[in-house]
């Protein structure tokens, strides 16, 4: 098997280091003159803020974009997961690759707020009532190391809390978690004996202040919080306005607000004064509990031997001329040439701002592309680079040189002002350079925790690009080198010009034409594996790797792919064993130099988030069942993204997938059973106008099973929902191997077309289920309960009426997560639920 190997090791760490703000593949910033004078500004300030909390979508932008543009302040979020148990309002993604989404679009709201994204190796297992439960999964020192790095290597002066360490039990197990390791963090990022394998990479560091951004929401009401006792709290109005930017702190939050799209977050801007309260939980409250930095050395004179700089860069604020940027670049030249004599944490992190903002005052453009967006180890890259001077200011391009290449291009070009140049360079891949698939989904890690070895990758929200290159300048008789990743460009007929990435990728990928085949009798099923071609002239053999006990048959098949993209489809029959069985089934290619290949490759791309590709290691789980269906067709009405409609296909079933406009009591007539997806009540606007026709078809004999909706942004009322009224709640099972009682074993639902058992409920992932009702009308049976450790029952997880002539039926168990797990009970009983009716009919 071929693993992904490591990049040249004598480029990694530079390479790291810049990654370290998240910007890859990005259509390059274009700085207006106020973000050059805004970023001048920003020299000047020397100091730094770390807002914690637990999720994307966690953070408050308000404060964020406060800090990084009022304050000046270096900002940063860090996030401890990167959200894999959320659910996507946008598409069928979940887990790992829903994951890959969220942290896109957590770079995107820091490009829009000011701030910069770190991340802990915590893995978002789902829902946690308790921190207790959570730092167990976690792995606690593990997660507390992570966030004791962040401190060292982010520097803080100020670190602000989302959430309460003191509320164990109240919220989300997660938040309170993140609260909690980050209120220990603050002491032990200072102690050497703490976690001394880091200090290879970074010095310990101890934050000035801590706090805790509390609100009314934490003391249950605005009454509460009105009366509540603050002389322990800050306040600050964040609703200012920057008529640089013509817009306000809270527009600019509510922009990156809006960039969590597949969670639905989309916020309405809003303008105005708006304070926000921070709670001291540790270090010393500022003088003027307006300012978080008051009291903190925020000058260059924090820098032994720095104040010189200082002087310079005011000079360069007073003399800004809005009209003439280039006008800077003497001063600021003189600035970049003071710093590199400092050493220190500050001067080489301001010495790489200082480096853009000369390059944007000249308006110089440095860009290096690629031919296409991919290439495999080993392969010739054909580079396209561009310069262009748009100044005055007397520019030289000394040379080119290529990362990680040991070569590089002497010109001695001269700069002529808007004269555009251009050559094209072709470089060979290193057979060794590693795959640029994100790096924590390299290997498997726990339930809890990814695997990161290397410590120097932790905490990056992406995998840095290992193909660089860097232009050699003169400016003005300085030398400045500047790196830039190789990307991909294109132009799109409709949205112009498209950045993305450039890949590292195998030579060859197979991927599973499912995630999960479930066999119901002894019968074959075919399995398909689509091989795509990573390169040219792909000659070789696939085959299918198989649990003990199954067998698939051909062996092995030939593949020959000609050219780079070229895809074909190979089938193979797979021969189930007579008993029950569970396991996974990989395809395999080995290429005619020995090499065997098994990963499959996944395509991510939403126009609000650069496109990703995501290479993981290619497999399906396969289950003998023994499973029983009644019915034929059934009509599928998409809600947020699921792949349920797969898993009833692997159940026999004829699926079709209905649009608004079927939604007719003579259209739905045709089927078995309809099923509403996942908060399709909260999705879709037109919900309210077709419960008449829904409820029209159960009356007349049909069957509606409605999978779980969220209680907040309902597109009906909760008591219009069904045919009867009931009342959705928060309530949720978020431990997975709860005991479920029956409630009603008689019911046709626990024992037609199968009988259902307690085994039925063994091997389920992330959880029982979520937004259980918790009132409903006597019409309804409650089927099933289930409660957390130390909880009341919930019973209201699996509701069932006759209506008319036919069945209704509402569930807040996973079945979106369970289904494509392959969890064989999950089948057996959806399998009941769809059926119901059929044994009267």
């Amino acid at each position: 098997m071929q693993n992904l190997r490591l990049p040249h090791l004598a480029v990694l760490f530079a390479i790291v280091c810049l990654s370290w703000h998240g910007l890859q593949a990005q259509a390059p910033k274009r700085w207006t003159t106020g973000d050059i004078y805004q970023g001048i500004q920003q020299l000047n300030f020397l100091g730094s803020a770390l807002y914690v909390a637990a999720h994307p979508d966690d953070e408050n932008q308000r404060l964020i974009a406060y800090l990084a543009n009022e304050e000046k302040a270096e900002t940063a979020y860090l996030s401890l997961t990167r959200g894999d148990g959320g659910q996507n309002l946008i598409g069928p993604e979940i887990r790992e690759l829903l994951g890959v989404i969220r942290t896109q679009e957590l770079l995107g709201a820091r490009r829009t707020d000011g701030g910069e994204q770190l991340f802990s190796r915590a893995n978002d297992f789902g829902y946690s009532k308790h921190p207790d439960e959570t730092l167990k999964i976690w792995e606690e020192d593990e997660v507390l190391a992570d966030v004791v790095w962040a401190i060292r290597k982010w520097r803080p002066d100020v670190i602000v809390n989302r959430f309460d360490h003191r509320s164990p039990g109240r919220t989300h197990g997660h938040h309170t978690s993140s609260a909690m390791l980050s209120y220990e963090a603050f002491d032990l990022a200072a102690d050497p004996s703490v976690f001394p394998e880091q200090l290879k990479y970074v010095a310990p560091w101890q934050p000035r202040r801590l706090f805790f951004n509390t609100s009314w929401w934490f003391y249950g009401s605005q009454e509460a919080f009105d009366e509540a006792d603050k002389s322990s709290m800050m306040s600050v109005d964040i609703g200012v306005y920057y008529p640089m930017r013509g817009k306000s702190n809270n527009e600019i939050a509510a922009e990156a607000r809006s960039m969590h799209k597949c969670q639905g977050f989309g916020a309405t801007l809003s303008r105005g004064a708006q304070q926000e309260y921070l709670e001291l939980l540790k270090g010393d409250m500022p003088a003027r509990k307006e300012r978080l930095f008051e009291g903190i050395n925020t000058t260059w004179s924090r820098v032994e031997g720095g104040e010189k700089v200082g002087e310079i860069l005011e000079e360069a604020i007073r003399a800004y001329d809005f009209t003439k940027p280039h006008a800077s670049v003497p001063k600021l030249l003189q600035a970049y040439k003071a710093m590199a004599s400092l050493d220190g944490f500050w001067p080489r992190k301001k010495e790489k701002e200082l480096q853009e903002i000369i390059l944007a005052c000249m308006g110089l453009y440095l860009e290096a592309t690629a031919e296409e967006y991919s290439a495999t180890p080993g392969e010739a890259v054909e580079l396209s680079l561009e310069v262009v001077n748009r100044s005055e200011v007397a520019v030289a391009l000394s040379s080119v040189a290529y990362l990680p290449f040991d070569r590089d291009t002497a010109l001695a070009l001269v700069l002529e002002n808007n004269q555009e140049y251009k050559w094209y360079k072709t470089v060979t891949i290193p057979e060794d350079m590693a795959y640029t698939n994100p790096y924590w989904l390299n290997e498997p890690g726990s339930l809890g925790m990814y695997k990161v070895e290397a410590q120097e990758m932790r905490g990056l929200p992406e995998t840095p690009r290992p193909l660089h290159v860097v232009f050699r300048l003169n400016v003005d008789g300085v030398a400045l080198a500047v790196q830039r990743p190789v990307v991909f460009k294109e132009t799109d007929p409709a949205k112009g010009e498209v950045y993305r990435p450039f890949e590292i990728t195998p030579p060859v990928f197979a991927n599973l034409s499912e995630s999960v085949y479930v066999f119901a009798s002894e019968a074959a099923q075919p399995v398909s594996v689509r091989v795509r071609a990573g390169a040219d002239s792909i000659s070789g053999k696939v085959r299918l790797r198989v649990p003990e006990g199954w067998r698939a048959e051909p062996a092995a098949q030939e593949v020959s792919l000609a050219a780079k993209s070229a895809d074909q489809v190979f089938s193979f029959t797979l021969f189930p064993p007579k008993e029950q069985s569970e396991g996974y089934i990989s395809p395999e290619v080995e290429l005619e130099n020995g090499k065997a290949y098994s990963r499959g490759l996944d395509l991510i791309s939403y126009d609000h988030i650069p496109a990703q590709t995501v290479m993981l290691e290619s497999r399906a789980r396969v289950a003998r069942v023994d499973l029983k269906t009644a019915g034929r067709r059934i009509g599928y009405l998409m809600g947020a993204g699921d792949v349920v409609p797969n898993s009833l296909e692997q159940m026999g079933y004829e699926v079709e997938l209905l649009e608004d406009d079927d939604l007719s009591v003579e259209y739905l007539k045709k089927f078995d059973a309809v099923v509403l997806g996942v908060r399709v009540y909260n999705t879709n606007e037109r919900m309210a106008f077709h419960q008449d026709a829904l409820m029209g078809y159960v009356k007349q004999g049909g069957t509606v099973v409605a999978q779980y909706n969220t209680s907040r942004g309902l597109k009906v009322k909760s008591e219009d929902i069904g045919p009867y009224p009931f009342k959705l709640s928060r309530d949720r099972v978020t431990v997975e191997e709860a005991p479920v009682e029956v409630l009603a074993p008689g019911h046709p639902v626990l024992n037609w077309p199968n009988k259902i058992t307690e085994q039925d409920f063994e091997g389920w992932v992330q959880e029982r289920g979520l937004y259980f009702p918790n009132e409903w009308s006597e019409e309804y049976t409650a089927v099933l309960s289930s409660h957390d450790p130390g909880e009341d029952p919930k019973k209201g997880g699996l509701l069932v009426a006759q209506y008319g002539e036919g069945y209704y039926v509402y569930s807040g168990y996973s079945w979106f997560r369970e289904l494509p797990a392959g969890v064989p009970g999950a089948f057996r009983l959806f399998a009941n639920l769809v059926s119901l009716g059929q044994q009267e009919r």
